[in-house]
């Protein structure tokens, strides 16, 4: 199987043709300082009006590449991974200067199953459709259920608290690692990793933004995170080539003896599953358990309607998802001259689809804006994608969301986000770093 890596490009300078809507003065998606203050709502909803094919300039000489943001266009899109590809170029809108990229993370990054496309992509999703079959999630489910009780354990005499480091960030975790089969007493790594990761993510998006000169912390900092990547890296390599030995009932045995063409995946596709299972088993769903509570608070008649009438948990947490899209964005690559809505898109250019766009577009959902749990079409929304790439997981982000919620306002009725709030300058993942809420010490009985 050939590696992604090899044949990965940043699209080739464009428009190649006519551009059949405007590019807007003031619409910047490449602006990640903007994504702190939230997905940028106002500007999504002028291109879906007025350019929702538009072609968007890139900084620091990018190629550009066109915006796709109503909900038809980004389906059809989806729907055609032999015109519009994953592997061409990879889904991330750029991959930057290649001297500054960290070799083996960058590696690993393209060479995993998301980064696929055709027969390959299927066979891999195949080798872990074992792991999210109806039985499998109900035993998941009474697990996940638990550790929600003893992490709302923990929360309960503060009063007050970060979300994010007491909640959000610890649940998706904790279900990742008993998918995986982690051992419980590696599980405090993962959540190390991911903090170095993260920070490593805002730090690389700051310094492109404004040359940062060296500090000893800086410095510090930088060895501290090749130490953990590495180590991050060493640790899946290590347990997956055991699990090839000495297979168990998880999902890591599940990828180590993953088969593309009757061959046992390469190390390199073992280090990219390993990245992929960790980084996307976790940030999305964490980001969605903090944006739910923000959400709550600023719609009380639905949190009401929910504590009054909890059987409509269920329905409300494809309205949760709706509204916060964690995934901001996914990017494709043209493989043959194309057209979206009426423009032509030539070979080689690229595609990036905003799924927070398509999931408040006026011509699906009536009034997108308002949080409504009862919404009949709720589900129609695309944050986990939608044809050969949607996201595998998604039924286990749902289980956590709705079991979280469940027991949150059943136990902190009262519980309403304080207007504290950090998003990272991020404009692949809605990333809520800091979320404060309030509530009665204790909480109900």
């Amino acid at each position: 199987m050939q590696l992604v890596s090899e044949t990965a490009m940043d699209g080739i300078e464009g428009p190649g043709a006519p551009t059949l809507f405007p590019t807007l003065d003031g619409v910047d998606l490449s602006n990640i300082e903007q994504f702190t203050r939230g997905q940028p709502y106002g500007d999504f909803a002028r291109l879906r009006a007025q350019a929702p094919v538009m072609w968007h300039p890139e900084p620091y000489g990018g190629p550009g590449f066109w915006a796709i943001t109503r909900h038809a266009d980004i389906m059809a899109v989806e729907a055609d991974p032999q015109t519009f590809s994953s592997r061409k170029g990879g889904i991330l809108m750029a991959h930057g200067d290649p001297q500054k990229r960290h070799a083996l993370l960058y590696r690993a990054s393209m060479d995993t199953m998301i980064n696929l496309d055709g027969a390959e992509h299927m066979q891999l999703r195949r080798e872990h459709m074992p792991y999210f079959t109806p039985a499998y999630l109900r035993a998941l489910t009474e697990t996940v259920r638990a550790e929600i009780g003893r992490l709302l354990d923990e929360m309960a005499p503060l009063g007050r608290c970060d979300l994010v480091e007491m909640f959000s960030s610890k649940l998706p975790l904790f279900t990742l690692c008993e998918i995986l089969g982690v051992p419980a007493e590696d599980r405090g790594k993962f959540l190390k990793w991911m903090h170095y990761l993260e920070m490593a993510q805002d730090l690389a998006l700051k310094q492109a933004l404004a040359p940062i000169t060296p500090t000893l912390e800086l410095m510090q900092f930088v060895q501290d995170f090749n130490t953990n990547v590495e180590e991050m890296f060493e640790y899946g390599r290590t347990m997956l080539l055991k699990r090839r030995a000495d297979p168990q009932n998880d999902l890591m045995s599940a990828i180590a003896r993953a088969q593309v063409d009757g061959t046992l995946l390469s190390d390199e596709y073992l280090d990219g599953s390993w990245l992929l299972i960790v980084f996307a088993g976790n940030d999305t769903t964490r980001n969605t358990l903090s944006g739910t509570m923000k959400l709550l608070t600023e719609f009380p008649d639905q949190k009401a309607r929910l504590i009054a009438d909890p059987s409509l948990m269920t329905g409300a947490v494809n309205e949760f998802i709706r509204m916060v899209s964690p995934v901001i964005y996914m990017r494709r690559t043209a493989t043959r001259d194309a057209e979206i809505a009426g423009q032509a898109i030539r070979e080689g250019e690229k595609v990036v689809m905003y799924y927070g766009a398509a999931n408040r577009d006026e011509a699906v959902f009536a009034d997108p804006d308002r949080l409504d749990i009862t919404r009949p079409n709720a589900d129609k929304h695309i944050a986990f994608g939608y044809g050969p790439h949607v996201c595998i997981g998604k039924r286990v982000a749902q289980i956590q969301l709705e079991e979280a919620y469940r027991q949150i306002l059943g136990r902190f009725p009262d519980i309403r986000w304080t207007g504290g709030i950090d998003i990272a300058p991020n404009n692949f993942v809605h990333a809520i770093s800091k979320l404060e809420v309030e509530f009665t010490p204790g909480g109900r009985a």
